[in-house]
C-alpha cells in the first residue's frame, strides 16, 4: 500500500514565516519604542528651554514695558534698549544677589550709601565700558523679595521712590536691565559721549531673543515630526 505524500515544503515554510513576521513585529516595537522615547527627550528639552528663555526675560521685559509706559504717560520720549547697559546691570545684579533685602537697600537706600564696588573698573570692562563713557549713566538697583511673582511691585520700586525723579529725566535716552535672584537693576544711558555706553547698540534685542525662542522651538518640531515619519 502506497504511503500518502507529506507536503514537507509546506509544513516548514510556515514556521519560517511565522518567525519572520514575529521578527518584523519585534523591530516594529522596538522602533516606535526608540521614536517614543526620542520624542519624550525632545519634548523635554522643548520645555525646559522654553521654561529658561520665559525665566530669564519675562521680568526684564515686563518692567521694560512698564518703565516705558510711566515715561509716556508723563509725556517723555520712550528708552531705547542698550545692550552695554543690559550688560552692565547683569553683572551689577550679580555682584548684589547674595545681599538680603532690608529696609535700606535698593530703591529705598539713603542717598550717599549706595553699594560700592571696589572692582568697578572691572565690572565695567567686562561690557566694553570704561568710566569716562559711563559717567552721565544711572544705576539703580531694587531689591524685591519673590520679584518673579511681583511685577506690579517690581514696576512701583522705580515709579514710586526716589528712582521717579530720574525717569522723568528727559536726558535720558536708554536703558539696559538686569537680575539676579531677588535683585533687578535698570542702568540708565544718556545720547552725550560721557552716557552713551558707546559701544552697546541701542537697538531692542527682544525681537532677536524672539527669534531665537521661536526658532528652537520649530526646530524640535520638525526632529520630532521627522522621527516619526522615517
Amino acid at each position: 500500500m502506497p504511503r500518502p505524500i507529506h507536503n514537507r515544503t509546506t509544513s516548514h515554510a510556515a514556521p519560517k514565516k511565522d518567525k519572520i513576521i514575529i521578527k518584523g513585529l519585534i523591530e516594529s516595537v522596538s522602533m516606535a519604542s526608540y521614536k517614543l522615547t526620542v520624542l519624550l527627550l525632545l519634548s523635554f528639552i522643548f520645555l525646559f528651554l522654553s521654561g529658561h528663555v520665559l525665566s530669564d526675560i519675562d521680568e526684564e521685559d515686563v518692567l521694560f514695558k512698564g518703565i516705558n509706559s510711566y515715561r509716556a504717560s508723563q509725556n517723555l520720549t520712550t528708552l531705547n534698549n542698550n545692550e552695554n547697559a543690559e550688560c552692565l546691570a547683569d553683572e551689577i545684579a550679580d555682584q548684589l544677589k547674595n545681599n538680603p533685602c532690608t529696609n535700606d537697600t535698593g530703591s529705598v537706600t539713603v542717598p550717599g550709601t549706595e553699594p560700592q564696588f571696589a572692582d568697578y573698573p572691572n565690572i565695567l570692562a567686562k561690557c566694553h565700558l570704561s568710566v569716562s563713557d559711563t559717567r552721565d549713566g544711572l544705576i539703580m538697583p531694587a531689591c524685591v523679595p519673590f520679584l518673579e511673582s511681583s511685577p506690579s511691585l517690581v514696576l512701583t520700586n522705580f515709579t514710586k521712590s526716589q528712582y521717579s525723579l530720574s525717569l522723568n529725566d528727559s536726558k535720558f535716552t536708554g536703558m539696559g536691565i538686569g537680575k539676579e535672584d531677588d535683585w533687578i537693576v535698570v542702568v540708565l544711558t544718556t545720547n552725550t559721549p560721557q552716557g552713551s555706553f558707546s559701544t552697546a547698540t541701542k537697538v531692542d534685542s527682544n525681537g532677536f531673543i524672539f527669534a531665537i525662542g521661536f526658532f528652537h522651538h520649530v526646530f524640535v518640531f520638525i526632529l520630532s515630526f521627522c522621527f516619526f515619519l522615517c
